[in-house]
């Protein structure tokens, strides 16, 4: 049985063990909460603490993959500080290691698009932080002779994480900035697009995982609405001196990120193209 190790057992980690599972993987994830490591045993995974090395070291000597979906902090990326030794400890040379970074390392790219040959940009400490991670990564790839590949990934949604859930709580406020655009991506896909990766491994591939289309984001809140039959809240002009400064960060960005190298190289495509069949298939759910 082929063994993955998730390094941060988030959002889009549970979504590729849950896509592995039903292929007899085995899954080891890393939790600090202990209220998690309890419930993913109870989803048949083999939990593990990310501060015991020892633990971490026992499961690498028998992973043929590794993903890291935890972020970097001011100490760089916590996965890398923790499976690097443990890595050598366990003499362990994985047949694949995937590292989730953001598009964020584009910054802004005033509507244009973004490709994985774009220069990188980052506009905020987070995605700073990350454009060192992918780095780093990298350069353990190539000094340890690894098989490491880079992901960039947009906005995430999922269900119980939609503009779906949004509409149906009343939150959030639905801001139009004319011209102004995001990319997005269904967790689904990433798993997908991460499952194609491991059928084809390339040392030091970067690819951006994202949908088909680019969109404003109040559109999107409009199409939520009109699969709830409600009415969408009312737009509110886009006015940076009223968000608070993650958010003001967030909407100064405006690209559109291409995913054709993700469908050239590993024939991935999004099963989710737009945000409308990935809407009514959470809501269908």
């Amino acid at each position: 049985m082929r063994k993955l190790l998730i390094f941060g057992y988030g959002f889009s980690g549970q979504a590729l063990a849950r896509r592995l599972l039903r292929h007899d993987w085995a899954i080891a994830a890393t939790s600090r909460d202990p209220e998690r490591l309890s419930e993913m045993r109870k989803e048949g995974i083999i939990a593990l603490d990310p501060a015991d090395r020892t633990a971490l070291t026992s499961e690498l000597k028998t992973a043929q993959a590794i993903v890291v979906t935890a972020p970097p902090g001011q100490g760089g990326c916590p996965g890398l500080n923790a499976l690097v030794p443990a890595l050598a400890d366990a003499r362990a040379f994985p047949d694949w290691i995937g590292y989730l970074s953001t598009t964020g390392v584009y910054g802004d790219r005033e509507g244009r698009w973004a490709f994985e040959t774009s220069p990188l940009a980052a506009r905020s400490p987070e995605a700073a932080r990350r454009v060192s991670a992918e780095r780093d990564w990298l350069e353990v790839g190539r000094g340890m002779g690894l098989t490491v590949q880079i992901f960039r990934l947009p906005g995430i949604y999922g269900t119980g994480r939609s503009a779906l859930d949004r509409m149906r709580e009343g939150s959030g406020r639905n801001i139009i900035k004319p011209g102004q655009v995001f990319s997005r991506i269904h967790v689904d896909d990433i798993a997908g697009g991460l499952a194609a990766s491991l059928a084809r491994p390339r040392p030091g591939g970067v690819y951006n995982l994202t949908d088909d289309e680019p969109a404003p984001s109040h559109i999107v809140n409009a199409w939520a609405a009109r699969l709830l039959g409600v009415q969408p809240p009312a737009l509110t002009p886009w006015d940076p001196d009223s968000l608070p400064p993650s958010a003001r960060r967030f909407w100064s960005e405006n690209k559109r990120v291409s995913n054709a190298l993700a469908k050239a190289e590993l024939g991935w495509r999004p099963a989710f193209p737009t945000y409308r069949e990935g809407l009514a298939a959470i809501l269908s759910q």
